[in-house]
């Protein structure tokens, strides 16, 4: 029996910057968690997401990652209260609506849960300011000194995330502290009905408190899907039926795009076939709210479809973020991860479906990978492997889809045998914006293919 999430492909949102939310949050902290009923601007930017549905449904995206969307002081990982929706953002209610619509159009949601760190304008750090060691929080964070004071100013000293004092790290060794967050799952899931948590910084969250995370998932919602953000590494330490689901998968991301800039498909065949066990169910990624967009990443522009033709043939679960599959480019500054969120308005990108090759190239991939359970649960053949040139099969019950790809300046012709018998093969990206032709033919059980210059496709063999 599969879950929604084996086969699903995600989009990513990261709805701060996406709505053009201003930087810092207007609304004063609340000392008590509020109910929901927040007055905020009539034009609620929730209502601006919202819009976005029906245009998921026609690039077959079938669950969305929405985050960070709780209460924060600045970029959403600051946390302020883990149960309100960012008043930037909207309301629960509004919130409520959009998940409800997701599901009318059948999209899971999935939302961030910063469980690593608050923000400084989170009650218990505020409490912890005002009365110091006579306050019931002081074991809620980690390694609290009252010898010595913050670079911020505070009375006491605090572990924060990676020395950014803005981001006191919460103590999970403490029951009090998990007990909390665990009930704020539970309160995600009565409120909003959400299908799953991203987990910000699992990589540095401990071990025990995951595996709780886990048994509660397994009690609240059937099929309910933890994948946490791990860096570094070896994955199945955290995807396993103890642990996670699945984890973001850093070391395909850099092997998509080096395999092109380098000219050399080695490195990323060698981590398909390293993270065999484990790659169908990893999360998988081009880009996102902390990586330069690809298309600033990628040397040469062509090189585009290719790469998303991988991301979608590979093992794993594919994930567009917001507008890369319209080619927006973006690059950090000065440190800063905010071109990497622009606002953006969907009525300027209407009729990229039918005249930009990327977006058309994604909107096909979607449909195969929809269309094909090959692409989801499929072994994956090796066929053809050099520098520039690269082709595998994905296989299941005697039928097989042939991913081809050719990331040199000059056509190439390849030449394999087939992983399963066929006479003919049908190019299933013919008709995409801006497709060349691929010749294809088959003979004794082997196969050859003219592929185009920094070129891609897909290939059904019949």
């Amino acid at each position: 029996m599969t879950a929604w999430y084996d086969k699903a492909i995600f989009y990513h949102m990261y709805p701060l910057g996406m709505t053009g939310a201003p930087f810092a949050n207007p609304y004063p902290a609340s000392d008590e968690t509020a109910d929901g009923t927040w007055d905020v601007s009539a034009d609620s930017r929730m209502d601006e997401l919202m819009q976005w549905i029906p245009y998921l449904e026609s690039l077959h995206i079938s669950a969305l990652y929405i985050g960070p969307l709780f209460e924060s002081s600045t970029h959403g990982y600051d946390t302020r209260d883990f149960r309100l929706i960012d008043r930037r953002l909207g309301t629960n209610v509004s919130f409520r609506s959009f998940v409800d619509c997701c599901h009318e159009h059948g999209i899971r949601v999935v939302v961030d849960g910063v469980f690593n760190h608050t923000g400084r304008e989170f009650f218990a750090f505020r409490d912890l300011q005002a009365h110091r060691d006579q306050s019931p929080y002081t074991r809620w964070y980690r390694n609290v000194n009252f010898d010595w004071g913050s670079p911020l100013g505070d009375s006491f000293g605090y572990e924060s995330w990676h020395g950014i004092w803005e981001l006191p790290c919460l103590n999970h060794r403490n029951p009090e502290v998990r007990d909390y967050l665990l009930d704020t799952v539970r309160f995600w899931v009565q409120e909003f009905d959400i299908d799953g948590i991203r987990l910000d910084c699992a990589g540095d969250l401990s071990f025990e408190f995951i595996q709780e995370l886990r048994r509660l998932a397994n009690e609240i919602k059937p099929e309910f899907w933890l994948m946490g953000e791990v860096i570094h590494g070896e994955y199945a330490r955290w995807v396993n039926p103890q642990m996670l689901h699945s984890v973001t998968n850093y070391e395909m991301h850099k092997s998509i795009y080096s395999a092109h800039n380098d000219h050399n498909y080695f490195e990323l065949a060698h981590n398909v076939r390293r993270l065999e066990v484990v790659g169908r169910e990893l999360y998988t990624f081009v880009d996102n709210h902390d990586e330069d967009r690809i298309a600033s990443k990628l040397l040469n522009p062509a090189h585009l479809a290719p790469l998303y033709t991988l991301l979608f043939t590979l093992p794993g679960i594919p994930s567009i973020y917001y507008g890369s599959e319209f080619g927006i480019e973006g690059k950090k500054e000065w440190g800063s991860d905010w071109p990497l969120r622009p606002c953006l308005e969907l009525d300027k990108f209407r009729d990229d479906l039918t005249t930009n090759p990327v977006t058309s190239v994604y909107a096909a991939l979607g449909r195969l990978k929809a269309e094909y359970p090959a692409l989801s649960w499929g072994e994956v053949k090796e066929l053809q492997l050099t520098t520039q040139c690269y082709a595998f099969a994905r296989v299941l019950d005697g039928k097989a889809l042939v991913a081809v790809f050719n990331n040199g300046d000059s056509p190439a012709e390849m030449e394999f045998q087939l992983p399963v018998e066929a006479n003919a093969a049908t190019d299933l990206l013919a008709d995409t914006v801006g497709a060349e032709n691929v010749m294809t033919s088959l003979a004794s059980g082997r196969m050859k293919v003219q592929l185009p210059s920094n070129y891609a496709t897909v290939l059904r063999l019949d």
